[in-house]
């Protein structure tokens, strides 16, 4: 005889699952439940409805629900089902994957169990590799899981509340941010040393004991004109300050002071470079004795220095040296060099304004002096004073006619007489005639020319002329002359005077160098250098992760 076992029977109420949870979940308690259970009458399965047979229905749907809460995302549910089913199971839903799941004891969610999942992805769903149980059941971590006490280092202590577990962990992440931090600020500091600081350190030291001290000398001077900036002048040049007017020559005057010239020259007058090849100078600062005019005249240039100064109009000179008066004296040649270039070019301007006056003088009087020439030729080849002569001639023309017309009328008298005296009427056409040939002579020696000579009509002409020539002449000569006479005031007006207005005066402290400006500067660049090494290697370390 069998005896049916006793059936505990009891209600659940539920408020969230639905009927089709209802039903997911009897069947997930049949499809699981393997415990045997005997088979009912009918009148005992009509009893049974709406009632759970057993407790292990009620743990099925009670996980379920406890898995809805969870707020598993969608992702998760099918990440669950596609590792229920690789392992053979049959879930009737998403949470019901992640239950069986975790009833063999899988974690759907772990990394390593998504890992297996995508690296078996290949053989399709519900198959497994070669691999033996065994292997995998080692290799897999499921849970739950009963390790050893002691055996693992990372477990948290029973005899420890969770709000102190909590704490400890907290400071144990403070704890190992702050050794980052000094590790990083250590290793910042190293690469400060390194770049920065040590180098700054290796400059001070340079500039406060092994830099040779420099002295600089000073001066001043400015170049003045004449008639003060060209007051005499018309146009703008009144309305021109000497500093203006003589900025070209300033401009020049510093740029041969500037240039390789200068420097030959006092290196031949006073030894530039044998002064700053002396043994006492550092070896940064001294000059090779074999060194080239082109090291020579870089090291001209740095110790050597001018500035014009457009709207004072003066230059300002400082000449550094390892000895005051070394640089003092350099001071006065290159001083003594400016004075010669500026007489030198205000000569130039001057012979320009005068030469072209003097070309036009000698030019004239050359000409003045043919025209004479000219003249005393004509008159030395002929009468010396032929108006004077021309005038005689009209004079005894005159005469003659009046004697002619005194005949010819005394003869018209005898001719109107009844009884003429024959004697008389021919006297006076023998004298008529006589005047007539002495008029024609007289009248010829004007016009007519001679055997080898011309006329003196002429002649005169000839010599009026060439005293007209003379007379141009004598007034070009003349007017060259106030030419010439004015150029020589306007080039006057153009020298230019070189006027010292600070005198080179030796030094008795070292003006360089200049230890505390020179090591900041130094410091600066080497910062300035280092971060933009340390931005470079960023960026690059940046786009090669990337």
């Amino acid at each position: 005889m069998t005896t049916k076992p006793k059936v505990r029977k009891f209600r659940i109420r539920r408020s969230t699952p639905t009927g089709s949870a209802m039903g997911e979940t009897g069947n997930a308690a049949r499809a699981y439940d393997d415990t045997p259970q005997p088979e009912a009458s009918p009148g005992e399965e009509q009893a049974q409805t709406g009632e759970l047979t057993s407790a292990r229905e009620t743990d099925t749907a009670q996980s379920i629900d406890e898995i809805r809460r969870e707020g598993l995302t969608g992702r998760q549910l099918r990440m669950a089902r596609r590792m229920a089913q690789k392992h053979g199971l049959a879930p009737t839903s998403d949470f019901d994957a992640v239950r069986l799941l975790r009833a063999r004891g899988i974690d759907p969610f772990q990394r390593a169990n998504i890992l297996e999942l995508v690296a078996t992805k290949g053989t399709g769903a519900g198959q497994t590799t070669d691999a033996p149980d065994d292997a995998k059941a080692e290799t897999r971590v499921q849970l739950p899981q009963t390790v050893p006490a002691g055996r693992h280092p990372n477990l948290p202590a029973t005899d420890i509340s969770p709000a102190d577990r909590r704490a400890r962990e907290i400071q144990e992440i403070q704890r190992d941010i702050g050794r980052r931090r000094r590790r990083k600020l250590a290793l910042l500091f190293s690469r400060l040393m390194a770049f920065v600081i040590l180098p700054t350190v290796i400059v001070g030291y340079y500039y406060i004991a092994v830099a040779t001290p420099m002295y600089a000398t000073k001066s001043a001077f400015l170049i003045l004109s004449a008639d003060n900036g060209g007051g005499g002048r018309g146009g703008l040049g009144g309305l021109l300050p000497s500093q203006f007017a003589t900025g070209q020559d300033a401009i020049a005057t510093q740029e041969y002071l500037e240039s390789k010239d200068a420097m030959l020259r006092l290196d031949a007058d006073v030894g530039f470079r044998a002064h700053f090849s002396q043994p006492h100078i550092d070896p940064l600062q001294r000059l090779d004795p074999d060194a080239s005019n082109e090291e020579a005249y870089s090291l001209y240039r740095k110790y050597v220095k001018l500035g014009y100064d457009p709207t004072e109009g003066v230059i300002r000179m400082e000449v550094s040296t390892a000895d005051p008066e070394a640089s003092a004296e350099f001071s006065e040649h290159l001083i003594a060099y400016a004075e010669e270039r500026v007489d030198e070019l205000s000569q130039e301007k001057r012979q320009d304004a005068v030469k072209t006056a003097i070309e036009s003088l000698d030019q004239a009087k050359a000409e003045r002096r043919t025209a004479q020439e000219q003249l005393v030729a004509l008159q030395e080849g002929s009468i010396l004073d032929p108006e004077g002569e021309i005038a005689g001639i009209r004079s005894l023309v005159n005469t003659v006619e009046l004697q002619l017309q005194e005949k010819e009328l005394d003869l018209s008298i005898q001719l109107n007489n009844a009884r003429p005296n024959n004697a008389r009427v021919a006297a006076l056409r023998s004298e008529i005639e006589v005047l007539r040939a002495e008029l024609n002579r007289q009248k010829g020696r004007l016009t007519e020319a001679t055997e080898g000579e011309t006329s003196l009509a002429s002649k005169t002409a000839a010599i009026q002329m060439a005293q007209a020539d003379l007379a141009t002449a004598d007034m070009v000569l003349q007017s060259a002359l106030e030419t010439k006479r004015q150029s020589e005031v306007e080039a006057n007006k153009q020298v230019r005077y070189l006027t010292v207005s600070v005198r080179p005066l030796p030094s008795q402290d070292s003006s360089y160098p200049r230890v505390f400006e020179n090591t900041v500067l130094a410091f600066l660049i080497f910062s300035g250098i280092y971060l933009m090494i340390s931005l470079t290697a960023s960026i690059l370390r940046e786009q090669v992760s990337s």
